[in-house]
């Protein structure tokens, strides 16, 4: 059941009175669940989550109702901390999990799942996205100041981001030589290098090494599907490359001068949360 409504509250209304007068096909029980995953939204600057049940509304105040009975029973793996700098922190994002949530609620992203990790303790600052089919490494910064700092450095393409992906297909010779494919996406120069892992002559698929130099929205994905070896179980991009196992993409390391530390700093990731565990 999706349901989708903007609900206008008359002053001293209570939220989630307001909430089930308007929607009475669904419990208040349901409700209740699903303002704390954050599927209702309240007006104002900035719009923020609203999350207490019992909360008392101001006239004209606005209430979005963003419900999807199949998004809000989702589960998927919990994220695990890699390294905590207390201003930041590097972490890995499972596949299944997006990167921050939207307006059908936030349960099943990082930056929630970090927030609540934290106690709320601590401000989350998402400083780059990975899709939610992908796993692998995402910075996130706890203070305004890092963000910056960490922001800057990702515009300036300070900050080396390797992926591992498996593709359909076997490289030809002159592909791998090549290592790099520069086709525009959405009217912007791309690029994406890489090198070869493994060829798996049984399966007739490449596990690749990514360096992303640009960070076009899916521009590894859509770099090889348009060269013929898109990523396996991708579900947008590519034919006859369905995988049960789901998308073979991942974000393995984050490479640069901590503008904090002053130092030059390397997050990897390690068995048993790397996919690719086989030689060169």
């Amino acid at each position: 059941m999706k349901v989708v409504r903007t609900l206008v509250a008359e002053n001293g209304d209570n939220a989630i009175d307001l909430l089930s007068k308007s929607v009475p096909q669904l419990s208040k029980g349901r409700l209740k669940d699903a303002m704390a995953k954050g599927a209702v939204l309240l007006s104002g600057k900035p719009q923020k989550r609203l999350r207490r049940a019992q909360t008392t509304l101001q006239a004209g105040q606005q209430l979005q109702l963003h419900y999807d009975d199949d998004l809000l029973q989702r589960q998927c793996a919990d994220a695990v901390l890699i390294s905590d700098l207390q201003q930041y922190s590097v972490w890995f994002k499972p596949a299944g999990m997006l990167s921050q949530g939207n307006e059908w609620g936030d349960h099943l992203s990082l930056m929630r799942f970090v927030e609540q990790y934290f106690a709320a303790k601590r401000p989350v600052f998402l400083l780059h996205r990975l899709d939610r089919e992908a796993s692998g490494l995402v910075l996130l910064a706890h203070t305004k100041t890092a963000a910056a700092a960490l922001s800057k450095l990702i515009a300036e393409h300070k900050i080396s981001k390797q992926y591992q992906i498996r593709v359909k297909g076997q490289l030809s010779d002159s592909l791998l030589q090549q290592g790099e494919i520069a086709l525009p996406l959405d009217g912007k120069a791309s690029l994406t290098q890489f090198s070869l892992l493994q060829y798996d002559a049984e399966l007739q698929q490449s596990w690749l090494n990514i360096v992303l130099v640009t960070g076009r929205k899916h521009q590894i994905r859509r770099h090889f599907a348009a060269a013929g070896h898109p990523v396996m179980g991708d579900p947008q991009y590519g034919k006859a490359n369905k995988d049960a196992a789901g998308l073979a993409l991942q974000a393995v390391s984050l490479s640069f001068v901590c503008p904090l530390q002053r130092k030059a700093v390397n997050y990897s990731l390690t068995t048993p949360l790397l996919l690719f565990t086989g030689g060169n």
